[in-house]
């Protein structure tokens, strides 16, 4: 009997010190997974927030905004427009602006840039096919004044007023609202109303993803909205 407590206080004693040894590794390791991942994410903001022109409280305010009934409301704006939107103070509002239009002022030059180069390879590799503008960059050679127009499919009222506008000659930027980036989707779109290769070639229309711009010129539905360029500001044209 002595011998046999003796072994199994023995037996006791190293699985009380080997049990725990054997746990500690992996919540050291989990701990370590955590503290890298937290990193990681830390850097990702900080970088999106630098391309943005943003401090790293401002950008987290803005993910803050998309975590709540704005991602509801507009779940694919852009973070200038985000925190302009819900700023708490006119120089607030003025900062996120003057950002926004210095970071779209570079993109847009880039883009046309790109959109010469792209517009040339179009008509070399696929003539007579329908092309779509980047932006709405194109401008016209022509005096008539040049709308954006705001519509959505489906949409009878959309249609039927786009037809109205061509067929007297005005110059229409058109932004498809919920096209999620498909181009295949706005050209159906636009052979369904009538808007020929010639049109968009000659300059007379775009083609473009609306990306929320919509919302962030104030325009409701019911679509279509048509908005002009007047002394720099648009102004929504019924």
């Amino acid at each position: 009997m002595v011998r046999f407590t003796t072994l199994s206080l023995l037996l006791l004693t190293i699985c009380l010190v080997t049990g725990p040894g054997w746990s500690a590794p992996t919540t050291v390791e989990t701990q370590q997974q955590s503290s890298e991942q937290a990193q990681l994410q830390q850097a990702r903001s900080a970088a999106q927030a630098k391309a943005w022109g943003l401090t790293d409280d401002e950008w987290a305010k803005f993910e803050h905004l998309q975590s709540g009934p704005r991602q509801y409301w507009s779940p694919q704006l852009d973070p200038l427009t985000t925190l302009g939107v819900e700023a708490d103070s006119d120089q607030e509002r003025q900062r996120y602006a003057e950002l926004q239009v210095r970071l779209e002022a570079k993109r847009a030059e880039r883009e046309l840039a790109y959109e010469k180069a792209y517009t040339a390879a179009w008509a070399r590799l696929f003539p007579g096919l329908l092309p779509l503008q980047g932006m709405g960059d194109a401008v016209s050679s022509s005096s008539s004044p040049r709308y954006a127009v705001f519509v959505e499919a489906p949409c009878s009222t959309c249609e039927a007023s786009l037809r109205r506008w061509l067929s007297t000659g005005a110059h229409l930027d058109v932004y498809l609202v919920g096209s999620q980036g498909d181009d295949a989707r706005i050209r159906q779109w636009a052979l369904t109303v009538g808007i020929t290769p010639a049109q968009v070639s000659n300059g007379q229309v775009t083609l473009n993803h609306d990306r929320g711009r919509w919302f962030a010129l104030g325009a409701s539905r019911p679509l279509p909205a048509r908005f002009q360029q007047v002394e720099g500001k648009w102004q929504r044209v019924d």
